[in-house]
C-alpha cells in the first residue's frame, strides 16, 4: 500500500509540473532590422532595445532580428530592398534619402540648432512628426528619430576660427552640401572613405576632417589630428524606418506597439550616445587631444560663411527653416 500511494503522489505532483509548464508562444511575424554599425555601437544598442521591446509587448507574437555590422548591404542597399519589403526595418542616416527627398537637406543645414536641447524640441514635438511623414513618399514609415551627435573639424594644426581653415585639406561625407560648406569656408574638401581617413592623414593626403567624439577617438584620429575644434557645425539625427509594405500587413495594435516601442527606444539611444561621447571626449583629452572652444563670435563667424548654403539647398523652404531656429 505504501508504495501504491507513492506511485499515486508521484505521479499527481509530475502532472501538476506539466501542468505549470508554459506554452511556447508561436510568433505571428519574425521581421528583420538593418543596421551598419558594430554590435557595441548606441545605434545598434537602441535597435536592439526596439526589438526586446516588441516582442515582450506582444506577448512572443512579434519578433525582429536585429542584423548589425551591415549584414544586409550598405544603407542605399538597404533602403532599395526596404521598398519591397525585403527588409522590414532600419536605422539610417539622413544624408541616404535626401537625394530623394529634398526637404530633409533642411535638416542637414551647417548651425540650423543652438545646441542639442533645441533639436530635441523641434524633432521631438510637432514638425519632427511632420518630417517624419515624408517618409511615406518613398514607400517607408517614419518612426523615430536617433542621436548621432555633433559634428566638429579637427587637424593637425589649431582652428580657431574660420580663417584658419583656409589652405586645409579637409576629409568630408560623401554629402555636396557637406563639400560646398568646406568650400565656402575657405578650404580643399577631399570625400574618402571614412575607414581611410587615418592612413589619408598619415601620408599627407588631409590635414583636417569632420566628425563627432566617439568616430574621432574609436578611429584614434586623435593620434594624428590633434586639436579638436568644438564649433558644432551639423547636428544631423538618424531616423528609425518601416518598410511601409511590412507596415501595411500589421494590425493595427502591433503598429502603434511597434511605434511607441520605437520611440522609446529612441530615448534610451539618446542617453547612450551621450555616455559615449563623454567617454570618448574623456579618452582623447587623457592621450593629449587639445580641445579648441569658441566663442559666440567665432561661432558666428563660420554661420555667416555658410549662410549661402541655405538659399542653395533649402531655398523653398526658407519659411520652415524660421520656424525651426525659432523653436
Amino acid at each position: 500500500m505504501k508504495k501504491i500511494l507513492w506511485i499515486l503522489v508521484m505521479v499527481l505532483l509530475l502532472g501538476g509540473c506539466a501542468e505549470e509548464k508554459p506554452e511556447t508562444v508561436v510568433p505571428e511575424f519574425v521581421l528583420t532590422y538593418a543596421e551598419n554599425q558594430p554590435d557595441d555601437y548606441p545605434t545598434t544598442l537602441g535597435g536592439y532595445r526596439f526589438a526586446q521591446l516588441v516582442e515582450e509587448r506582444t506577448g512572443g507574437k512579434v519578433v525582429i532580428q536585429v542584423k548589425s555590422g551591415g549584414e544586409f548591404g550598405t544603407e542605399q542597399e538597404v533602403l532599395a530592398q526596404m521598398y519591397f519589403g525585403g527588409i522590414d526595418f532600419a536605422r539610417v542616416s539622413l544624408s541616404s534619402v535626401s537625394d530623394d527627398l529634398p526637404i530633409l537637406n533642411v535638416l542637414q543645414l551647417p548651425f540650423l540648432y543652438e545646441d542639442s536641447d533645441h533639436m530635441w524640441r523641434i524633432l521631438d514635438g510637432p514638425l519632427g512628426e511632420e518630417f517624419l511623414q515624408v517618409f511615406s513618399q518613398q514607400n517607408l514609415v517614419g518612426l523615430s528619430w536617433y542621436d548621432a551627435g555633433a559634428r566638429c573639424f579637427y587637424s593637425d594644426s589649431p582652428i580657431r576660427s574660420a580663417d584658419d581653415l583656409a589652405g586645409e585639406i579637409v576629409r568630408v561625407q560623401n554629402s555636396q552640401m557637406m563639400i560646398d560648406m568646406v568650400t565656402l569656408l575657405g578650404a580643399r574638401p577631399v570625400n574618402i572613405a571614412f575607414s581611410d581617413v587615418y592612413a589619408a592623414f598619415e601620408q599627407g593626403q588631409i590635414t583636417a576632417a569632420e566628425n563627432n567624439w566617439p568616430s574621432y577617438q574609436s578611429q584614434h584620429h586623435y593620434e594624428l589630428a590633434r586639436y579638436f575644434t568644438v564649433d558644432q557645425h551639423t547636428r544631423v539625427p538618424e531616423v528609425q524606418l518601416a518598410s511601409a509594405r511590412t507596415w501595411e500587413q500589421l494590425p493595427e495594435a502591433y503598429r502603434q506597439i511597434i511605434l511607441d516601442c520605437a520611440r522609446e527606444s529612441a530615448l534610451y539611444q539618446r542617453q547612450l550616445w551621450t555616455e559615449q561621447e563623454t567617454s570618448s571626449r574623456a579618452y582623447a583629452l587623457v592621450r593629449g587631444c587639445m580641445e579648441l572652444q569658441l566663442t559666440e563670435e567665432e561661432i558666428q563667424e563660420f554661420r555667416d560663411r555658410v549662410q549661402p548654403l541655405y538659399e542653395r539647398y533649402c531655398g523653398a523652404y526658407l519659411g520652415l527653416i524660421a520656424q525651426i531656429q525659432a523653436g
